[in-house]
């Protein structure tokens, strides 16, 4: 009780040290909240209740630092180094683990900074990599000595020493060399161009190589032998009767009885687009690659097809099929007539190139550089016809010499094979496309190409059409669009004159104009065949022509309307 009394007067005794001069004015009580007198009455226990709550001030009046969020990136006033270094305060991730709640600078831990002498450390790096050891660069710190990193028997033969110092020279750091630098021994001065004592001039296998060469190479010789193809039989079959009429003339003869002039230089004053099917030729077991008219007259058609032959047909009459020319192990790539149409050329993918006699069905000549040929052509020109020219698989335009069969120009520019050969400029100048995604233009007889077109933006152009007055080339580009390139004095490309809306990606697509110029017509991906106004580029027409790929569309060089057209399903449609 009597200590209860003495908290009871704690803080309102006055002080020892105040003078008993001063007159005693009442104070105001500053008893502490916990000890505050409640009731007022006679018992001393409850005046003085115990409040178990300790005294806390408010944190502000404690602590007058402004906290920082420590995840702020960004203060908008000038914080004092206490602030900005106080440690972090407040209630902890109870759910965290142990790594989670370490504290870190980095995804994997904390990193301490360092700072390394960057030619200290590019010494060692040098070291460790010529000599297989280094100093451990972490072990700095006083009492510890060098640590070695690596191996330290090859650190012991060198001496501890790094590339930059000192090192035993080896034997062969050094090489001797002969020695004679008397000018007066004309004969035997060597200056400074002696060669080493022990240096090799010749340098020959020993007896076991050699033994083992000699056995290699037998080996290599034998695996590399192929025997000699058997080329196959040549044959044509005749498949009409009447091969000659009543005068002696043979079915190459240009008709004159048929209501147009097929020998007409001049085209049809205006063309038309066709608008309905008149008859189909079908005779080829697997798909046609290509088609190709007769030249001048047109009244005959040719097919090349992938079942390895080759067909003649009637354009008009009894439109039968008149004969048929098999002598290729695969598939033909292409096929084209001389000027007069009594010779053609077959390309197929057995890296032949063959040229038959169209009359009789023979076989004149045989072509072949070991490698496969795109596109196989006579020279137009009627002093050259001897001349043919081929694009091959081996990225080269080649030129054979039919009277002897020796090839006599090579054109070796491309970097990919050669897939067309359009002669231009009245055939002093042909244009070649490639699968390299390039064009360029040769002068003839000249290897070196006189233009080259090439960006980044081109595709391979697969097929190429020349156009009937000379001054444009088509071309069938693989990003399924056709580019027009004028020829002539200067070529370039024009970029306003593009055809689109077909599908040709991944097929090579013939293409043709009207012979009047006034369309342009070409096959599709889908079997379709697609006409353009050639003026305004606008597509005026598509149909559905076949069951698979219409890989070629020829327009009639004499009818105002008629297309034929070609697929891999083995027809080959006639249009009007």
């Amino acid at each position: 009780m009597t200590s209860l009394t003495a908290l009871n007067n704690y803080g309102s005794a006055s002080s020892s040290d105040d003078s008993d001069e001063e007159p005693k004015t009442p104070k105001a009580t500053t008893t502490p909240l916990h000890l505050a007198t409640k009731f007022s009455g006679s018992s001393t226990v409850l005046d003085l209740p115990i409040v178990a709550a300790p005294v806390v001030t408010l944190n502000a009046a404690l602590d007058t630092r402004r906290h920082l969020d420590p995840l702020a990136t960004e203060v908008k006033y000038n914080p004092k180094y206490e602030e900005l270094y106080a440690p972090v305060a407040g209630p902890e991730n109870p759910f965290k683990t142990q790594q989670q709640a370490a504290n870190k600078n980095t995804l994997a831990g904390y990193v301490e900074d360092a700072h390394v002498n960057a030619f200290q450390f590019e010494t060692q790096r040098r070291t460790f990599h010529s000599y297989g050891y280094a100093y451990d660069p972490s072990t700095t710190g006083e009492g510890e000595g060098d640590k070695l990193v690596g191996s330290e028997m090859a650190a012991a033969e060198t001496e501890f020493k790094t590339v930059f110092e000192d090192m035993k020279k080896r034997p062969l750091d050094k090489r001797k060399r002969d020695k004679n630098t008397d000018p007066a021994d004309i004969e035997g001065y060597l200056g400074p161009w002696a060669k080493y004592k022990d240096e090799e001039t010749v340098s020959r296998p020993n007896d076991e190589d050699a033994a083992y060469l000699e056995e290699y190479l037998a080996k290599k010789q034998k695996k590399g032998k192929t025997e000699e193809e058997v080329p196959l039989e040549e044959k044509s079959v005749l498949h009409i009767k009447d091969a000659e009429d009543y005068q002696g003339r043979s079915f190459t003869h240009i008709p004159q009885d048929l209501g147009v002039n097929l020998k007409s230089t001049e085209p049809p004053h205006k063309c038309f687009i066709p608008k309905r099917q008149i008859h189909s030729w079908s005779g080829h077991k697997k798909g046609v690659s290509v088609i190709r008219w007769f030249p001048t007259s047109a009244h005959l058609i040719m097919s090349g097809s992938m079942d390895s032959t080759v067909k003649l047909w009637e354009v008009y009459k009894g439109r039968r099929c008149v004969r048929t020319y098999s002598g290729h192990k695969q598939a033909i790539r292409d096929v084209n007539f001389n000027n007069s149409g009594e010779r053609f050329l077959t390309a197929s993918y057995d890296r032949y190139i063959k040229m038959w006699d169209t009359e009789t069905g023979d076989v004149i000549g045989r072509f072949s550089n070991k490698k496969m040929a795109f596109c196989a052509k006579f020279n137009p020109c009627e002093d050259k016809q001897h001349l043919i020219v081929a694009g091959t698989s081996s990225n080269k335009i080649i030129c054979w010499d039919v009277r002897s069969g020796d090839i006599v120009q090579e054109y070796d520019r491309h970097l990919a094979a050669v897939n067309t050969i359009t002669f231009v400029d009245r055939n002093r100048r042909f244009v070649t496309t490639s699968d390299d995604k390039s064009m360029r233009v040769w002068e003839w007889n000249i290897p070196v190409d006189m233009k080259y077109i090439a960006d980044p933006s081109m595709h391979s152009m697969p097929a190429v059409s020349a156009a009937p007055n000379g001054k444009w080339i088509a071309c069938q580009s693989l990003d399924n669009k056709i580019s027009v390139y004028q020829v002539g004095d200067r070529f370039k490309e024009m970029r306003k004159k593009v055809f689109k809306g077909h599908m040709v990606a991944g097929y090579a697509c013939g293409l043709d104009f009207s012979p009047e110029m006034s369309y342009l017509a070409s096959g599709d991906g889908d079997g379709k065949v697609y006409i353009w106004d050639w003026k305004t580029t606008k597509l005026l027409s598509k149909w559905k022509a076949h069951d698979d790929v219409c890989i070629q569309v020829l327009w009639h060089p004499h009818e105002a309307s008629k297309v034929a057209s070609a697929g891999w399903d083995g027809v080959i449609k006639f249009w009007d």
